[in-house]
């Protein structure tokens, strides 16, 4: 009954969290890994992208609320979603018209982009804090949990519960479905093929007729889709703040490059590394090895590695380590 215990409470407090969390890194990370093979450079305004795709979303949700449109059981951010797309592409391909063409045309040098980036990242950042505010905003609505704790109990009859929030169960089937369809839209037409050659040889894809005008447009569309939807789904499951969004991007740039920068399966293997090793370090182990653990050799401490205010430094530490020791990241991509 003891290790039935332990089992379900790893489960509630690292798996289920780890896998909604790296979900959401890892469709970040797929944005910034894009961007990186496609356009050769690292986005520093990728987590203000996700705050503007989902600020987005939300003004649109209250509005649907405000009419009394909803989902039932399901958040109206759902419905909103596709409007909060439609507008973070907008705004990128506006950027990228006005900013990152200029500097493309000069064939400036990838530092510069950087730069460059780090600029807009300052301009998105204030006009998501103008329009909606630095403050929380929570905007999920419907059923909160799948599976709530106290029902889980009087099922099962253990001392543990388990609880599952509807914000995580649409965030792994999300993930799936959206990573599914970015591989087979890759593989399997005509722009992902162009893309995809593109990014291998920018020359040889010129010669082959390409245009590369079309595909840096592509990519921005699909990179603003992937942050508005990562976005969405981390602030249905915890809450909309665009300071911490600014604050993701170490995460999701150490997701991509654990992964292999520039390779989409590495971003995603990233993602989950990243998540897994955050909350497990920062998670205090007390309660399970009270579980498997004879009376007489019980922790008295929490058992916790680090506290949940230094969960970045571990995605910090892993960077550094990948960096030092292997720059091509798990899956090959591309030594930063």
């Amino acid at each position: 009954m003891d290790l039935l215990n332990a089992l379900v409470a790893l489960t509630n407090y690292v798996m289920i969290p780890a896998v909604a969390y790296g979900s959401q890194l890892a469709l970040g990370a797929l944005g910034v890994t894009m961007i990186y093979a496609v356009l050769r450079f690292s986005n520093f305004a990728h987590g203000d992208t996700m705050a503007f795709g989902t600020m987005v979303t939300i003004l649109i949700t209250w509005w649907l609320q405000s009419m009394g449109i909803n989902l039932g059981p399901l958040p109206t951010a759902l419905l909103a979603l596709p409007f909060g797309i439609l507008g973070c592409m907008a705004l990128m391909l506006f950027t990228d018209r006005v900013v990152y063409r200029f500097y493309r045309e000069q064939k400036a040098k990838p530092v510069i982009f950087v730069m460059v980036s780090l600029g807009v990242m300052f301009m998105m950042n204030g006009l998501v804090r103008f329009i909606i505010g630095p403050g929380d905003q929570r905007f999920s609505d419907g059923e909160r949990f799948i599976v709530s704790a106290r029902d889980f109990k009087a099922m099962t009859g253990l001392r543990e519960g388990l609880a599952f929030k509807t914000s995580q169960g649409i965030t792994i089937i999300t993930a799936v479905v959206v990573v599914a369809a970015l591989f087979w839209f890759l593989n399997r037409t005509r722009t992902g093929k162009s893309m995809r050659a593109y990014s291998d040889n920018e020359d040889l894809a010129l010669l082959s007729g390409i245009n590369p005008e079309r595909v840096v447009m592509y990519t921005w569309m699909i990179v603003a889709g992937l942050a508005t939807i990562a976005g969405v789904l981390y602030g249905l499951d915890k809450s909309f703040k665009p300071f911490t969004y600014f604050q993701l991007l170490l995460p999701i740039f150490a997701a991509a490059i654990v992964g292999g920068l520039g390779n989409p399966i590495g971003a995603i293997a990233g993602g989950f590394v990243i998540a897994f090793s955050e909350v497990s370090i920062t998670y205090a182990w007390k309660k399970i090895l009270r579980y498997l653990m004879p009376e007489n050799l019980e922790p008295d401490g929490l058992v916790q590695l680090l506290s949940t205010d230094y969960k970045f430094a571990v995605s910090f530490v892993i960077l550094l380590i990948v960096l030092l020791f292997k720059p091509t990241g798990l899956f090959k991509g591309k030594s930063v």
